[in-house]
């Protein structure tokens, strides 16, 4: 999950922190004349290569006590044909060497990644007498610490391993360049490096060579364009030959661009007390929130010319706001809950207490699946062509085997509790916020049924799920603030995250059984009721600010488990009274903000935002080729460019697939709420629970 990839992440730079000023003080007291000349020498490993290694047998690319296969003959005669060429002057053979990194400048300041030049390896397309010799590139280890003496090659010293780039004939495998590179270090250093630590692993190299389209990718494509005609034709006849809009025939009013883009970006100024205005804006900034924190990720794990400089960073109080983004995904929750509460009571007054539950089921489902479904295809197989990059398909969240072996359980929105390696992942929350709703209906009844006592019980549900986060987590020892991979996950478990989504049920159950009346409040009841809900919020934000990551105090599991299991319940009651008083007009500024015109459009977007955002991010991170600068002004405009192109991503995933499905589900299945009385008006407010951005954390987030 995400929260646990930043946590890893962070641990992993305050140990490298940590080694730096350990090697610091080694440089300091040990280094001498012999060993700087020895990393010198490394400086420009590319001619020390050469030097060294005009003449290559086939024992240089062959580990010890194996007979040479096949492919390494084939290494073997490429390397002997790029020999020939640097003979000869050729200019192919000079760039395959040209494109090598050197160790890079500034190591003591976290600058251990040099890209070298990826193109320039790539590029490399030259037919030889037998074969044809194409540019492989790959990235290989060099453990400073190892190569000055420092000795052994794990623990800590681990997060002192320098990468470069290296370029080899595409018929030499990882275990070839691997081989080959001991040896230079062997004779160029006179040292031999460890034998349990890879040089070269195959899935950091890359070649152009891309592979033949398969059936899945054709008919994603296929797929895609029959949408995407449709909307073209739709929207040529609605532009050119229609003349009265009204008259437009249904189906294709449905896939109109023209007409979807109306509806897309039209907002509404009239007041309305049926409609919740300020969930607009608390939405759209909670989308923007985890979007945000999900590029600090990338921003962190980017090739950095100053990766110790996060280490400052993690400890600056700034660092709670984007660690603890996963309040954004309790914010969702709440939101789901309390429209899942207000929608169907209304309807159910209506109906005399009916509620159609099968249809509510396939509505809801009909409602996610497309955007989902498309989006899978989209990453497995779409994804990996449209760019490319030394760190493409590496990156933070860039795993296809996974989609390749668990895509359906995604579509069956049950992926939290059957697998552990997720297709997309941020899709978490569907997952989480779609069981929740297959019990909506019993909690439903229990609220209309009974009244007051029904939401008795569920609150007293609620108390009993987050005594049972607490419990676990003592007895059992288990941690957010110190996870591990080897530790249990508490982020992606439904019945560990109902708390927020069961105070949004419950406050939405409070608003529908006092619709129309109106709260007398006194200024300073107004003042308390700000004061206590901006303690809440910023608890939750702030409070472990002392305690784990980059930081040197620890916090007993009994205290973390108060906070996690209260602030879950926390976060949502502060968010009750901003609503609660956006609504009643005591929400002055933030009211103001929050119910501005200007947040419908992009609220309207929020779920193909989501959904698209980390597509783009890790195309954008993915297809870099220049070392990076960590700071968060740096992260900031990277954030800009990635959330403006998944803003215009799901513009066309909207006009493609989620209005046009929308549309067509509602001419063909009836609607789940019956016909609104004459002057009754029913929610407008994001009626769509799914159009939340559905996630942080394991996305998360």
């Amino acid at each position: 999950m995400v929260r646990i990839k930043i946590v890893l992440l962070l641990f992993g730079v305050a140990i490298a922190q940590a080694v730096r000023s350990d090697l610091e003080d080694q440089l300091d007291i040990e280094l001498g004349a012999q060993d700087y000349q020895r990393l010198n020498r490394l400086r420009h490993l590319s001619e020390e290569f050469l030097g060294y290694y005009q003449n290559i047998t086939v024992k240089d690319l062959v580990p010890e006590g194996r007979l040479p296969s096949t492919s390494d003959l084939q290494c073997y005669a490429d390397f002997a044909q790029v020999t020939a060429g640097l003979a000869s002057g050729s200019l192919w053979a000079y760039r395959m060497f040209d494109s090598w990194g050197t160790i890079p400048a500034g190591i003591l300041k976290g600058h251990l990644k040099d890209l070298g030049h990826y193109d320039e390896c790539v590029a490399i397309e030259q037919e030889a007498l037998t074969s044809t010799i194409v540019g492989k590139y790959c990235l290989s280890t060099l453990p400073i610490q190892q190569l000055l003496g420092g000795g052994g090659g794990g623990g800590a010293g681990m997060m002192m391993n320098v990468q470069t780039a290296v370029c080899f004939p595409a018929s030499c495998s990882a275990t070839n360049m691997d081989t080959l590179l001991r040896r230079v270090y062997q004779q160029l250093l006179g040292l031999e490096l460890n034998a349990n630590q890879n040089l070269v692993r195959e899935q950091s190299c890359k070649t152009s060579e891309r592979e033949e389209l398969d059936g899945v990718t054709i008919f994603t494509i296929v797929l895609l364009s029959v949408f995407a005609g449709a909307v073209a034709l739709s929207t040529l006849y609605d532009y050119f030959l229609c003349e009265d809009q009204t008259k437009l025939p249904t189906i294709l009013k449905v896939f109109s661009a023209r007409a979807n883009s109306r509806a897309l970006f039209r907002v509404t100024t009239k007041s309305n007390p049926n409609v919740i205005e300020c969930l607009h804006g608390i939405r759209c900034m909670s989308l923007i929130w985890v979007c945000f924190g999900h590029d600090y990720i990338i921003g962190i794990t980017s090739p950095n010319i100053n990766l110790y400089d996060v280490y400052k960073w993690a400890k600056s109080p700034f660092m709670d706001v984007i660690y603890e983004g996963v309040f954004a995904v309790d914010t969702f929750f709440f939101i789901s809950g309390l429209l899942v509460a207000m929608v169907p009571l209304r309807a159910m007054e209506k109906a005399n207490g009916k509620l159609n539950i099968p249809l509510m089921y396939l509505h809801r489902y009909l409602r996610l699946t497309p955007i989902v479904a498309v989006m899978i295809l989209v990453y497995l197989k779409l994804l990996p062509r449209i760019s490319d990059g030394p760190l493409y398909g590496n990156w933070n969240f860039d795993n296809y085997d996974n989609c390749n072996d668990n895509w359906y359980w995604t579509l069956l929105y049950i992926q939290n509790f059957a697998t552990d390696k997720e297709c997309l992942a941020h899709a978490w929350y569907l997952a989480i916020d779609t069981q929740l709703y297959i019990i909506a209906p019993i909690l439903l009844l229990l609220v209309y049924k009974f009244g007051k006592k029904g939401a008795a019980v569920v609150l007293l549900f609620m108390l009993g799920l987050a005594a049972y986060l607490f419990s676990i987590m003592v007895i059992n020892d288990y941690s957010l603030i110190y996870s591990s991979d080897d530790g249990p996950d508490l982020t992606g478990y439904t019945h560990l995250r109902a708390s927020g989504w069961l105070v949004g049920f419950l406050f939405g159950y409070f608003l529908h059984s006092t619709r129309g009346k109106s709260f007398k409040l006194s200024r300073p009841s107004v003042w308390i009721g700000w004061i206590l809900s901006l303690a809440l919020l910023c608890t939750c934000v702030f409070s472990m600010d002392p305690y784990g990551r980059a930081n040197i105090k620890t916090i007993p599991i009994l205290n973390e488990a108060f906070y996690v299991s209260l602030s879950r319940i926390a976060w949502p009651l502060g968010l009750s009274w901003v609503v609660f008083a956006c609504m009643q007009g005591y929400g002055g500024l933030a009211n103001s903000f929050l119910t501005s015109p200007l947040w419908q459009p992009l609220s309207k977007l929020s779920f193909c935002v989501y959904m698209g955002h980390l597509f783009i991010q890790n195309l954008n991170g993915g297809r870099t080729r220049v070392n990076t600068y960590f700071s968060d002004y740096d992260v900031m405009l990277r954030f800009w460019q990635d959330f403006g192109f998944s803003v215009i991503l799901a513009y066309f995933m909207y006009i493609l697939i989620e209005a046009p499905c929308g549309g067509l589900q509602s001419m063909l299945l009836p609607n789940r709420r019956p016909a609104p009385q004459p002057k009754v008006q029913p929610i407008q407010v994001a009626l769509n629970v799914q159009s939340a951005p559905i996630d942080l954390e394991k996305q998360s987030p």
